[in-house]
């Protein structure tokens, strides 16, 4: 009989804490006066950034599909601009943690053309007329993209002058001296032999494999131990590369897959244009050095 009343104060006891776990969970569920995440995330703003122009359903596929790779490229120019930075000071596991990061983001942006593939030439014939000159081809992101990993084209700022505001950011991307260019000044500083011609060259104009910059980098690769940083950074290089001649595969085959061979909606000649993309290389002497090891 005793436990009886010890029972009840437990159970008493519990009904109480219960009581003020309910009571403490429906504090945190007000929101008043309070960051929720929707705030936090400023989901009013994206979530409602989907403006269909056709009265077509496939039309918000296509848009979610650029709108969320945009956001993706966002990122990706904020860690390639970082780990820029960080070799050029260097500072080389920060900027290896960034490549990595740019990598498994060009992994993401590879996986989207799965769910693009998805809508098929009738489907994009019914929204093509509403999409006027609009194209991927005018993306200042992916431009500035494009030139930090070191493919510099001065007819590519061309597609940015009506924006004033946008051709100062991509001409500044233009102008600097790629992730390559820093990487090449990093061996330089390391003591490596490299000309002047890539070390202090005009960082607009496009770059040109040299021998010497390849027997820089044979040096690195064939003393690890020594020079194990330089060789890690090498391999970072070539990851992204890889990741991004993967991107660009998939963008022309669904491309090809979607419409064919019909001019770009941007004027490019579509498919054409694309598979010549697909002949440059980025990093030139980090490929071809596999051959002489």
């Amino acid at each position: 009989m005793s436990s009886c009343p010890f029972s009840f104060a437990l159970n008493t006891t519990s009904a109480a804490q219960a009581e003020r776990i309910v009571q403490d969970e429906k504090a945190q569920l007000n929101f008043d006066g309070r960051m929720s995440y929707g705030d936090y995330l400023q989901l009013d703003t994206v979530l409602n950034a989907q403006k269909p122009l056709s009265p077509d359903h496939n039309e918000m596929l296509f848009i979610v599909q650029h709108q969320t790779s945009e956001l993706w490229m966002k990122l990706m120019l904020h860690e390639l601009q970082a780990a820029i930075h960080n070799i050029a000071q260097d500072q080389l596991p920060d900027a290896f943690k960034k490549l990595a990061r740019v990598s498994k983001i060009l992994e993401q942006l590879v996986h989207a053309w799965d769910v693009l593939a998805t809508m098929t030439p009738p489907e994009y014939s019914a929204i093509r007329p509403y999409l006027a000159q609009s194209s991927g081809f005018h993306s200042w992101q992916y431009r500035c993209i494009e030139f930090a990993m070191g493919n510099k084209n001065a007819a590519m700022l061309k597609p940015h002058t009506h924006r004033a505001d946008l051709l100062a950011i991509v001409q500044a991307a233009y102008a600097a001296p790629s992730l390559y260019d820093e990487c090449l000044r990093l061996l330089h500083r390391r003591g490596l032999e490299l000309p002047a011609s890539h070390t202090q060259r005009d960082w607009c104009q496009p770059y040109e494999a040299c021998d010497a910059v390849e027997n820089a980098w044979l040096v690195v690769y064939r003393d690890t131990p020594k020079h194990w940083d330089l060789y890690q950074l090498g391999e970072e290089l070539t990851d992204l590369e890889d990741a991004f001649r993967l991107w660009r595969f998939r963008h022309v085959t669904t491309v090809e897959r979607v419409i064919g061979f019909k001019r770009g909606t941007g004027g490019t000649g579509g498919v054409s244009y694309l598979r010549k993309m697909l002949d440059v290389v980025l990093f030139p002497e980090i490929w071809t050095l596999r051959t002489q090891l």
